[in-house]
């Protein structure tokens, strides 16, 4: 293990790394990075700091936007790491956040369950159970499975359980299910407005911290390596296969807890939620904003969200237009999201180890001598 964590720590080094595997070329501002300080903490505290203010300046029903805005980046997390970090396109992503949402409507529905210590593990139990069954079945066979196997596997399972939704009466057919009731603590009730959006964002920070403290610990480093180059990291002894699967049982865990918080904020779930519609919509997200950053993910969200939400209202016949343009203009000219902008790739991409970037990249550690040994 130690032979391959030196290998894969040249992740952050090699330009060969940055290239590898059909990952787009590095033409960005790297020398912020090697300036001696960190861009990335300053974007996230930007960030952070933004959310934290939005309820004092923005209207009720604006409020409300943002709290679902939220939420919609706490489903985008769940897709960056399963893509971004682990190389694997899930196009199914919405079932697991569907499927939650699906079930913590029926247990508020049918057993008169809205605690919101039931609600959120049992959301996340739902989303780890359908990763792991789906996962399992694409992830786990004998031989690796292709991008595009998993990528049509998971745009099939998404589809299907969208038809199912769709002819199934007790699941409410084409209408889903209304009128669920807020989410409880006690008898306090979690209603729409500015304690529901601090209860999200306070969600939303300790996953985000927790992917962070995953895709910098061994187990990132391994991932790191899986996404550019499988083979290479299945040669240095790791198990690609089973990487491939617990991440994706990860992501589906944060997309189960997403899609229980979405259901009892929007108070319906509808098919729709399990479908492609979703599914093509959290890869948008993850796009724009930019892969395998965690923070692109979150800042792609808002801002697709927020300019739909402002076209919707001021081009109402043209704004799927403008939207598709704006996103192909991103993808063609910034194909490493908006965060690039800002962000060099080794920054991007992390460092592994302690005092990786002092060494440079030339400085390999010397090895030890043996002495002779011959009698």
């Amino acid at each position: 293990m130690g032979g391959a964590r030196e290998a894969v720590a040249r992740i952050g080094e090699g330009p060969d790394v940055v290239t590898g595997e059909g990952a787009p070329a590095a033409s960005a501002p790297a020398g912020r990075a090697s300036a001696g300080w960190k861009v990335l903490p300053i974007v996230e505290g930007l960030v952070l700091l933004i959310a934290l203010v939005l309820p004092w300046v923005l209207q009720d029903y604006l409020t409300v936007f943002a709290t679902r805005v939220v939420i919609l980046a706490l489903f985008a997390l769940s897709f960056d790491l399963v893509w971004g970090y682990a190389g694997i396109m899930s196009f199914g992503q919405a079932l697991f956040f569907g499927a939650a949402g699906y079930g913590v409507a029926l247990m508020a529905r049918d057993l008169n369950v809205t605690s919101i210590l039931l609600i959120l593990p049992a959301g996340m139990l739902i989303g780890l159970t359908a990763a792991l069954l789906l996962g399992g079945f694409l992830l786990l066979g004998r031989y690796p499975s292709s991008v595009i196997f998993v990528s049509l596997g998971t745009l099939t399972g998404s589809y299907a359980a969208d038809r199912l939704a769709r002819g199934w009466y007790y699941l409410g057919g084409q209408n889903g299910i209304p009128s669920i009731p807020p989410l409880t603590l006690g008898s306090y009730e979690f209603e729409e407005g500015p304690v529901y959006y601090y209860m999200v964002l306070g969600i939303l920070v300790v996953v985000y911290l927790l992917c962070r403290f995953l895709v910098r610990s061994q187990f990132g480093l391994a991932l790191a390596g899986l996404r550019e180059n499988e083979q290479r990291i299945a040669f240095f002894g790791y198990k690609a296969q089973h990487l491939k699967a617990i991440i994706f049982a990860v992501g589906g865990t944060i997309a189960g807890l997403a899609g229980s918080l979405y259901a009892f904020h929007e108070g319906f779930v509808w098919p729709n939620m399990l479908g492609v519609v979703f599914s093509t919509q959290v890869v948008l997200y993850v796009l724009f904003g930019g892969s395998g950053t965690l923070i692109g993910a979150v800042i792609g969200t808002v801002i697709i969200e927020g300019v739909s939400f402002w076209l919707s209202d001021n081009y109402r016949d043209v704004w799927p237009i403008i939207l598709g343009v704006l996103l192909l203009l991103v993808i063609m000219f910034r194909p490493l999201g908006l965060v690039s902008f800002v962000l060099g790739e080794r920054e991007r991409v992390g460092s592994f180890g302690k005092g990786t970037n002092k060494k440079g990249p030339n400085k390999a550690p010397k090895p030890k001598e043996t002495g002779n040994a011959a009698p």
